[in-house]
C-alpha cells in the first residue's frame, strides 16, 4: 500500500504558494502558469492557509468582486486540512472525500513538504491495484 512519501517520491515536492497579501489574480496566473489548482499561503515560513480555483469561483466570480483588487487573505481556507509523509494513500483519498477537498498539503512537523491533489491519489490507487493485480496473475 502506498504512501504519501512514495506518491512525492513519483510527483516530486515542488510545492506553489504565495502570500496572504498577494492579489487573488497573481495567485490565479500562477496556478495557470504552473497548471495548479490550488496554491498554498505561506506568510513567513508557516503553512497560513490554502487557495483554490474553487475558492475563486465561489469568493471572487459570485459575489462580483475584481481579482485584482482582491487579497487572498480575503479568500483563502485558513483552517486547512494536512496529511503527513507516512499516511497511507488510501487514508488520504477517504480524508479528501469525506472533507471534500481537492488538495492536501503534506507537513513534516511544521515544515511545508508538498502537495498532493485528488487527482494524485486516485492515479496512485489506481497504480497499486494495477500492481496487486499483476501479482495474482
Amino acid at each position: 500500500m502506498s504512501t504519501v512519501e512514495t506518491l512525492l517520491n513519483t510527483k516530486g515536492c515542488q510545492v506553489w504558494h504565495t502570500h496572504p497579501e498577494q492579489s487573488v489574480l497573481a495567485a490565479i496566473t500562477l496556478m495557470e502558469k504552473k497548471g495548479v489548482g490550488a496554491l498554498a499561503v505561506v506568510h513567513e515560513d508557516r503553512l497560513v492557509g490554502i487557495v483554490s480555483e474553487r475558492d475563486y469561483a465561489r469568493q471572487v466570480i459570485l459575489k462580483g468582486r475584481r481579482s485584482k483588487d482582491t487579497l487572498v487573505i480575503d479568500i483563502m481556507t485558513r483552517q486547512v486540512l494536512v496529511t503527513h509523509k507516512d499516511q497511507s494513500i488510501n487514508d488520504c483519498m477517504v480524508l479528501m472525500t469525506k472533507n471534500k477537498v481537492r488538495h492536501l498539503p503534506v507537513m513534516d512537523d511544521e515544515t511545508l513538504v508538498g502537495m498532493i491533489s485528488l487527482g494524485d491519489v486516485v492515479k496512485e490507487i489506481i497504480h497499486d491495484q494495477e500492481m496487486i493485480g499483476r501479482a495474482h496473475v
